[in-house]
């Protein structure tokens, strides 16, 4: 049975090249783009032969979402580990917006993406697989909530985890558009709708 790392991903030759060359493509494509980017220069980068990067990825365009949803999930990993961490069930939400904003800089592609600067897959920002482990998260911390009495009881984790998602991503999104110093500071009315929306009466937010 082939080795394995701690993500469940393989280690062998075939694994290191792979990963290799998606790293190499997350760095260019994230600096240069996708049109402007060609496979032979990500080989080239990777130290690879020309055509090997065909050998696991079909075709650029599928190079380019792998390397997209790979470097992304790096990004919300990053969050993850923050949440798991909170000390107190109300200081995840803030802690996940502040992680993510500091994370996007370490993830060129993910940002580039986030930027608008691909348009052509904007639209897929909702559908990276990894933002189904950050909507499962959230769930699992609204449901704690409830248990604890700091979340309202009548809302549906599910839903409200995936609402929080959504809105945090979108946040995300026009800080880096917008520049920190323009977008940064309605981080905290964004979280002041959190404690209202989320909170029992009578149970403080956190600021």
């Amino acid at each position: 049975m082939a080795a394995m790392d701690e993500r469940g991903l393989g280690t062998g030759k075939g694994a290191q090249t792979r990963r290799a060359v998606l790293e190499a493509a997350i760095a260019r494509f994230g600096r240069e783009g996708f049109r402007a980017t060609a496979v032979a220069d990500i080989a080239r980068d990777a130290g690879v032969g020309p055509t090997a990067a065909y050998a696991y990825f079909p075709s650029k365009e599928a190079l380019f979402l792998a390397a997209l949803d790979e470097d992304a999930a790096g990004m919300i990993e990053e969050g993850l580990s923050t949440m798991s961490g909170a000390l107190a069930l109300e200081d995840w939400r803030q802690l996940l917006l502040v992680t993510l904003v500091s994370a996007v800089e370490r993830h060129p592609l993910a940002r580039r993406v986030l930027a608008g600067l691909e348009p052509e897959v904007t639209d897929r920002v909702l559908e990276i697989p990894a933002l189904a482990e950050l909507r499962k998260a959230c769930t699992e911390q609204l449901r704690a909530g409830q248990a604890a009495g700091t979340v309202r009881v009548d809302i549906d984790p599910q839903a409200i985890g995936s609402g929080v998602v959504a809105i945090v991503l979108s946040l995300l999104m026009s800080i880096v558009q917008l520049g920190t110093a323009t977008a940064a500071p309605y981080g905290d009315d964004v979280l002041t709708v959190f404690a209202a929306a989320l909170e029992p009466p009578g149970v403080p937010g956190t600021p």
